[in-house]
């Protein structure tokens, strides 16, 4: 009933001819999709992109054996019949769209197609009674279990280890231009945007509830802006930077965090006790940012800190200044 209400045939349904079909499409999407993620590692891990042009003529090897079968068997005209025309069979994520995956995301996506093929294959063996179509199913079930020894044998082949450090470089530089440069600036402008608003609100009133809900807003709505100006000003395809609602969430995030860290005391309710741990949160914020800095962005660590601490220091001198005067 269930197959008959969403269109598709239920895989205990289908002929052997179509079963033999569905194999051949399932060949050709795959060896498309390896060609999909060869492409996408082109450019910044050619030895990886190797790996799945290798993948793909495998898949291409798998399928001309399938239509030489079929051929054999029933003749030129294949069914078409694809793997959503069939109920509960598996579905590839169409991850291969997304650009800029990680490469280790490519991989783990390459092993659960492998896994997902073999178990067709040995399902579809299972459902045919004929000789020569049973061994050849078989026979693709265990190359599809042994494509993760034929992944292995293609890395080495492909990737030597001044390749694999080579993408292990260029890993780590996508890592630090999508996620870790726009999170850092958001952190920057977090702690140090929102010390004049926090500061002169809280020695202007000496109202710690007051105080909080000020840095609240202001945290917030500096987080906001960051998230949007991040993603909207760069998509990251000339520039390389990674996808922009990844970087604006980064950044977004890490600015609201920046400005509710030295917020937060405030909900203490004695000022000089909420003051004082904000001024140390404070200290530790503007000398973490400034270890990022250096450990990520290879600034040198006493420039970092001049930077920081003394324009954080600046803000903060000015905040309490205007909220005391």
């Amino acid at each position: 009933m269930l197959s008959s209400l969403t269109n598709r045939r239920r895989f205990s349904d289908l002929s052997e001819q179509e079963i033999l079909a569905l194999a051949i499409s399932s060949e050709e999407d795959d060896a498309q999709i390896y060609r999909s993620y060869a492409e996408q590692l082109r450019a910044d891990y050619a030895a990886s992109s190797a790996v799945f042009d290798g993948m793909a003529l495998e898949e291409d090897g798998h399928r001309k054996r399938l239509i030489e079968l079929h051929r054999a068997r029933f003749g030129e005209v294949i069914p078409l019949i694809r793997r959503e025309h069939v109920a509960g069979f598996y579905a590839r994520r169409p991850v291969w769209l997304v650009k800029n995956l990680p490469l280790e995301t490519i991989r783990a996506e390459a092993e659960a197609m492998e896994r997902q093929a073999e178990a067709f294959y040995l399902r579809a063996a299972q459902s045919t009674t004929d000789a020569s179509t049973r061994k050849l199913l078989g026979d693709l079930a265990a190359a599809e279990a042994g494509h993760k020894t034929r992944a292995s044998d293609l890395v080495s082949e492909h990737v030597d280890s001044e390749s694999e450090a080579e993408e292990a470089r260029a890993a780590k530089r996508q890592f630090i231009l999508t996620w870790v440069q726009p999170g850092l600036a958001g952190l920057m402008d977090g702690s140090v945007s929102t010390l004049a608003p926090i500061f002169a609100t809280a020695f202007a009133t000496q109202d710690t509830w007051t105080t909080f809900l000020v840095g609240t807003a202001a945290s917030v709505g500096a987080g906001i802006s960051m998230g949007f100006t991040e993603a909207a000003h760069d998509d990251g395809v000339l520039s390389g930077r990674g996808s922009p609602w990844k970087r604006g969430l980064a950044s977004g995030v890490m600015t609201t965090l920046g400005g509710m860290g030295h917020a937060l005391p405030y909900l203490i309710p004695d000022f000089w006790t909420a003051t004082t741990i904000a001024m140390i949160v404070v200290f530790v914020e503007l000398w973490a940012i400034a270890w990022i800095q250096n450990k990520f962005m290879e600034t040198p660590f006493i420039r970092a800190a001049l930077q920081v601490v003394l324009g954080g220091a600046l803000v903060f001198a000015a905040g309490a200044l205007i909220g005391g005067g």
